[in-house]
């Protein structure tokens, strides 16, 4: 006798679940923050570009020709003004350059600065003006005290740490350079004045150098009136 097949058990097909898409809307990117920041990069650029054009040829500031000792100290004195005026971008290059130097020789002093920088950059020059305000360790900054924090971690890097030191030698050293140079170079009027002298004529000469300081003085008096 056959056994009985056992019995069937009711079994139902669920319908496939369909697939459905699901749509995350990303906020837009603020282009207007990165356009500030990209238009005061290109106007810092462009300032520098104009005041390095100001700068006179390194051959010109380098001529051995010109260089002469001092008759006196109100001699030097009036080199080291003259010359100033003149070469003042190029003295100003030649303290960055001093400073330059000397952080590179200490290399926790240039890591020290530029963190300062970029914390400034980041949290305060570059920051847009509708940032939401900073927050850290569960509290919020307003801009005032954001600006506070960045100037006493600046005093402190400056003035407690050996950075500040650093800084102020090199600052030193090269503005010493720039006087010593200055002292020692003839200005250029004066270089002029001299090759247009001839031998025999100091009457003339005597009358073209007072001549120069009158001009000078009077140049000199409008601008302290103005």
């Amino acid at each position: 006798m056959a056994a009985a097949s056992p019995p069937l058990l009711p079994v139902s097909v669920l319908p496939a679940a369909t697939a459905t898409t699901a749509t995350i809307a990303l906020p837009a990117p603020d282009t207007s923050s990165v356009a500030d920041q990209r238009a005061y990069l290109a106007r810092l650029l462009d300032s520098a570009k104009r005041s390095l054009s100001g700068a006179r040829p390194w051959a010109e500031l380098l001529d051995r020709a010109a260089l002469s000792r001092p008759d006196s100290l109100a001699d030097a004195t009036a080199r080291v003004r003259r010359n100033l005026a003149y070469f003042r971008v190029n003295y100003a290059l030649l303290v960055a350059l001093s400073l330059a130097a000397s952080l590179l020789a200490h290399p926790f002093a240039l890591a020290a600065l530029l963190a300062l920088l970029a914390a400034w950059c980041a949290l305060y020059l570059l920051r847009p003006a509708d940032a939401a305000p900073l927050a850290a360790f569960g509290k919020t900054f307003s801009e005032r005290e954001t600006l506070g924090g960045l100037v006493a971690a600046s005093a402190f890097v400056v003035f407690v740490t050996s950075v500040g030191s650093i800084v102020f030698s090199a600052l030193a050293a090269g503005a010493a350079l720039a006087c010593a140079h200055g002292a020692f170079r003839v200005p250029e009027e004066q270089l002029f004045l001299d090759d247009d002298v001839q031998p025999g004529a100091g009457g003339r000469a005597g009358s073209s150098v007072d001549l120069l300081s009158f001009f000078t003085n009077a140049a000199g008096g409008g601008g302290g009136r103005g």
